[in-house]
């Protein structure tokens, strides 16, 4: 247990497919609103969001233009505002699609594993071309305030809602101390690999990330009589 936190309220387990939870993490901002008119073509959709992030590859977000998507996509620059203000959301709706896409939530039964194995999908995919796009939307949010607080409300708030339902898991099934602060703790397990993925000063790799995990699991155990004895009976079943 990490001395000094206390304990923090934390939502009920959303128990939902794996689909539903995509969608509701990806609806543009505003579709809210805009789901009582036109209905949504999902075909241009996806055109929209791929066009996007095939520019994004090329070029930085700021240098990009409705009417670049709206060429790119084959659709109209009205299509594009019927859905999203900006570019911005429209950028991030993107990005954020793809890594739902390619960093799934696991569910193995254990806490440990699943931090591990999400940890390491979403490094695989931060160090591939498409996920080096988060590496430019951190550089514009120190530039851009705006943008900035956008990214952490669309992008940065719903991936740590998916992520904060591995660790409730662990707390209901007595993996992880009870009196921790969920926040905290997720920033200590993202933390250090965003910091070696902006800097570069080391690997980061699976062996890392493996390492990162079962080092925190170590502090994060709960330790009371009860989930001793039930880690106990555990081990004991698996020899």
């Amino acid at each position: 247990m990490i001395p000094g936190h206390k304990a923090t309220s934390r939502p009920a387990i959303r128990r939902r497919s794996g689909a539903s939870r995509l969608d509701e993490t990806t609806a543009p901002l505003g579709a809210e609103s805009k789901r009582r008119g036109r209905q949504r073509s999902e075909k241009s959709e996806e055109a929209i969001l791929k066009a996007t992030l095939c520019l994004l590859k090329e070029m930085p977000l700021r240098e990009i233009t409705i009417e670049e998507i709206a060429r790119a996509a084959g659709v109209g620059k009205a299509t594009i505002y019927k859905w999203w203000p900006s570019k911005a959301y429209v950028a991030l709706d993107a990005f954020l699609r793809r890594t739902n896409r390619m960093v799934p939530t696991p569910d193995t039964g254990s806490a440990e594993r699943d931090f591990k194995e999400q940890l390491a999908s979403l490094v695989a995919f931060y160090t591939s071309p498409p996920g080096r796009i988060f590496g430019q939307f951190m550089a514009e949010g120190q530039s851009d305030r705006e943008f900035a607080c956008l990214f952490r409300e669309r992008f940065l708030k719903p991936r740590r809602e998916v992520v904060g339902v591995i660790f409730d898991r662990g707390v209901i099934r007595g993996e992880i101390e009870q009196n921790l602060d969920r926040e905290l703790v997720l920033d200590m397990i993202y933390g250090p690999a965003i910091l070696r993925l902006m800097v570069g000063h080391a690997p980061l790799d699976r062996v890392f990330t493996d390492a990162l995990i079962s080092a925190l699991f170590r502090g994060l155990e709960n330790q009371s009589p009860s989930a001793l004895r039930e880690q106990a009976r555990a081990a004991n079943g698996m020899q």
